[in-house]
């Protein structure tokens, strides 16, 4: 996995994580479910570029 890759991947982490936090501090199910969402997909992203490593 490049470096850019990693830094995109985990500025998306982190983004979801603050969704979801202002998410539950305004109650807000909504917003709490987007930053789940991104979370997710970041989490996907990085398993596929692991795999990819794995048959470099």
């Amino acid at each position: 996995m490049g470096i850019g890759d990693k830094i995109s991947n985990a500025a998306e982490d982190t983004k979801g994580k603050a969704k979801e936090a202002v998410g539950k501090a305004t109650d807000n199910d909504s917003q709490v479910a987007e930053g789940k969402a991104d979370q997710a997909s970041a989490g996907v992203k990085k398993v596929g570029e692991d795999v990819k490593d794995a048959f470099k």
